[in-house]
């Protein structure tokens, strides 16, 4: 199973496009090339430059996350480039309510769903 990636474009006007894609390099040479597959809004916008990308795991994570990246604020954005380039913590800012998958669905030997207290 392909990793999706998360990633951010800073454009010539100083906008950040956030998208989604499996191989990060070639979704850029897309947006950047003449063959139609890339984005219509990064068309007339270029000089094109790849500022973030992170690994974030199946489509259904990246395309959350990128939902949830894409409602921020742009001051919010630039502090994910800021803050963490290399793409370490991104999910815990893009999610922080959110308890990891195997908390939320814990069962205890019965199959009962578990509150987490030991009796």
């Amino acid at each position: 199973m392909a990793v999706w990636s998360l990633y951010l474009i800073r454009t010539r006007q100083n906008t950040l496009y956030a998208g989604i894609a499996t191989d990060v390099a070639r979704r850029l040479e897309e947006h950047l090339g003449e063959g139609g597959r890339g984005s219509k809004y990064l068309r007339s916008r270029g000089p094109l430059e790849l500022v973030y990308q992170a690994p974030v795991g199946d489509r259904s994570l990246a395309t959350r996350a990128e939902a949830r990246l894409k409602r921020l604020p742009k001051g919010g954005k630039e502090a994910i480039v800021e803050a963490s380039p290399d793409g370490a913590g991104l999910l815990r800012l893009l999610f922080p309510e959110e308890r990891p998958r195997e908390d939320r669905h814990s069962r205890n030997k019965a199959g009962r769903r578990s509150n987490g207290r030991v009796a």
